[in-house]
């Protein structure tokens, strides 16, 4: 309902009501301008309320081979900051990361991952591009206590093993806001009912959503989560962390 005040006849928006139409204005250019206020808000109701400001979309891209190598090391850091009113990518980190135990990547992971050996060579070392996260995390609001924002994944294995298992490895901490995190495929099956068992081509599918860059690009891994979760919102999804504490 919108909240107004003042003279009948004369309808004045409240500050709340004031505050979500620039917020649409800014989203979808003309819409207030164009369809009216109430088009607008009836599309802000298309998305329910969710539990976090931002949802912080993340997919690393790791050195591999077949059999598999040990250590794995991230050598693509993508992350995708998402307005949980709107659903709607809000500010973009990216990263590619020097390998340091095996720093030639083999033709198994660049066949796989689209990443050459070109793009990781004198790239910043995952500490150097964690210190990276960390002020973009600051730049971004993301660090102020009353904000909350949690990480989304396609699978547990990025911030369940690879992260914290790299960052054992190297003697590195594991900040606090990389241990809670919702998995995507979770968030799938709970909307959804069936399990995604071949992860973004079965949601995409699932969604009949067109499938966005190329497979295992760890930036457009994470342009189709944040596609699939805006679908899945407008479709009534609440979405809440999956992850257990550590």
């Amino acid at each position: 309902m919108v909240a107004a005040f003042g003279h009948p006849g004369k309808v004045r928006l409240s500050p709340d009501s004031l505050w979500k139409a620039r917020i649409l204005g800014s989203i979808s250019g003309k819409t207030l301008a164009t369809h009216g206020f109430g088009v607008a808000m009836a599309a802000m109701a298309a998305i329910p309320p969710q539990r976090y400001h931002y949802f912080l979309v993340l997919d690393f891209e790791a050195t591999c081979d077949k059999p598999q190598i040990h250590p794995q090391e991230i050598i693509e850091f993508p992350i995708l900051k998402l307005n949980g009113q709107t659903m709607e990518i809000e500010s973009t980190f990216h990263m590619y990361v020097q390998p340091a135990v095996h720093p030639q990547l083999t033709p198994f992971c660049t066949e796989l991952t689209g990443i050459i050996q070109g793009m990781v060579d004198g790239q910043p070392s995952l500490q150097q591009v964690l210190e990276r996260v960390d002020e973009w995390m600051a730049k971004e609001g993301l660090l102020d206590p009353s904000v909350k924002s949690i990480f989304v994944t396609c699978g547990d294995w990025d911030l369940k093993v690879m992260l914290p298992g790299q960052c054992q490895y190297l003697g590195l901490p594991v900040a606090d806001y990389f241990k809670q995190w919702i998995n995507l495929k979770k968030a799938y099956s709970f909307a959804m009912g069936s399990w995604p068992k071949n992860g973004l081509l079965d949601m995409n599918k699932g969604l009949s959503l067109q499938h966005i860059g190329r497979p295992h690009s760890g930036i457009d891994d994470c342009k189709n989560i944040a596609n699939i979760m805006k679908t899945l919102a407008h479709r009534g999804f609440i979405f809440k962390q999956t992850s257990k504490p550590f």
